[in-house]
């Protein structure tokens, strides 16, 4: 099968995030399983294993996307990433078309765009999307966002679950917990992954743990929260894979702030290393967390605080908090979500009227 996917970023771009890396190991398994695998996105990109073509800017490439597109027309598929706005393949691609939708983006709007652009965004996420994309399969990455595509009008019929994997360097045993109270919070630092209600959450906190939250990611608002100057907080930044890992299995707790996810990712990295979350109850973190099994969902500051805290004190909960997390995460390969979507590939295809599939060779 040959599989074009059409992306906002590369994860050569310096804001990267989850998205990317989904498309990327998506890709990687696909070329290993034997498939054709192609990418245009906007830039900068990088040399992959697979094709990777620069579409241009955020906003430019969704006008060059189609031009470019042209010369991948042999493609069985394409596989359109809808980051809030797609790149309504339904419009121009004549083929069998897969849509990947992480989230619902909602009120986030709001808080990456000025107002007249988050109206826009908002306006066809909610009432032009189901529409355009009304007979294309989807792929989504949580239950919650299969709901909330529900409730946008996208019929349930044409609805995938893809689970998200783990990368290999985390599938080996955790390394030990650190001796004193290690606290970590992984993400971008922008409005709506909520690290500002988390270090609210851990200034009641520290006075009764004590110990270190570290704060791994970069983000617009690093300098405006770094300058709270709280106690016992380090910002350490991006950091590799292996310094990563290290940070998943010393840690006794990830705290997770965010507003809404697709699927909470680092969520379960953490849990490959035997750590359990206290998150904030939100679509998409709700999916990655097992409340009161694997980890603890809270409604609000306060109640993250609380549990924060007992958590810390209670180490055989914590403890058997992370075997469960880890046991659970142990089963979400990134093979998995490759079969996850080349099923729903194949069902485009069979889908796909003839005659319209053999237009594309014209």
């Amino acid at each position: 099968m040959k599989v074009l996917f059409l992306a906002w970023r590369d994860l050569a771009h310096p804001n990267a995030g989850g998205s990317e890396v989904v498309v990327d190991r998506l890709a990687r398994e696909l070329q290993a399983r034997g498939h054709e695998v192609a990418l245009i996105c906007g830039g900068p990109v990088e040399p992959r294993a697979y094709n990777v073509v620069d579409a241009g800017g955020t906003f430019s490439q969704y006008l060059r996307s189609p031009w470019l597109a042209r010369r991948f027309k042999d493609h069985d598929v394409v596989v359109d990433v809808v980051n809030g706005v797609g790149f309504s393949t339904p419009l121009w691609w004549q083929g069998p078309r897969v849509c990947l939708f992480h989230h619902v983006h909602a009120g986030q709007w709001k808080a990456h765009f000025p107002g007249p652009v988050a109206s826009a965004g908002w306006y066809f996420e909610r009432n032009l999307l189901p529409r355009l994309y009304r007979s294309t399969e989807f792929l989504t990455i949580s239950r919650s966002t299969e709901s909330e595509l529900i409730g946008l009008g996208v019929s349930a019929d044409l609805i995938h679950l893809l689970s998200l994997g783990l990368d290999d360097h985390l599938l080996v045993p955790p390394l030990p917990k650190s001796e004193s109270p290690l606290f970590l919070v992984i993400g971008r630092l922008q409005p709506n992954k909520g690290t500002g209600r988390v270090l609210d959450a851990w200034e009641a906190v520290q006075p009764q743990t004590g110990g270190t939250l570290a704060i791994v990611g970069g983000g617009p608002e690093r300098e405006e929260l770094e300058a709270r100057g709280l106690q016992g907080v380090e910002w350490l930044g991006r950091v590799p894979d292996d310094r990563k890992r290290e940070l998943l299995g010393a840690a006794w707790l990830l705290i997770h702030g965010a507003y809404r996810e697709g699927w909470g990712l680092v969520i379960v990295e953490a849990a490959s290393q035997g750590t359990p979350a206290v998150a904030f109850d939100a679509p998409g973190v709700r999916d990655a967390v097992v409340n009161g099994e694997t980890g603890l969902l809270e409604s609000d500051v306060r109640a993250v605080a609380s549990s924060w805290v007992a958590l810390c004190e209670d180490h055989e909960r914590r403890g058997a908090m992370g075997r469960a997390a880890r046991t659970r995460a142990l089963q979400f390969t990134w093979g998995r979500a490759a079969e996850a979507l080349v099923l729903a590939a194949e069902r485009a295809i069979e889908l796909t009227p003839p005659r319209r599939r053999s237009s594309r060779s014209r």
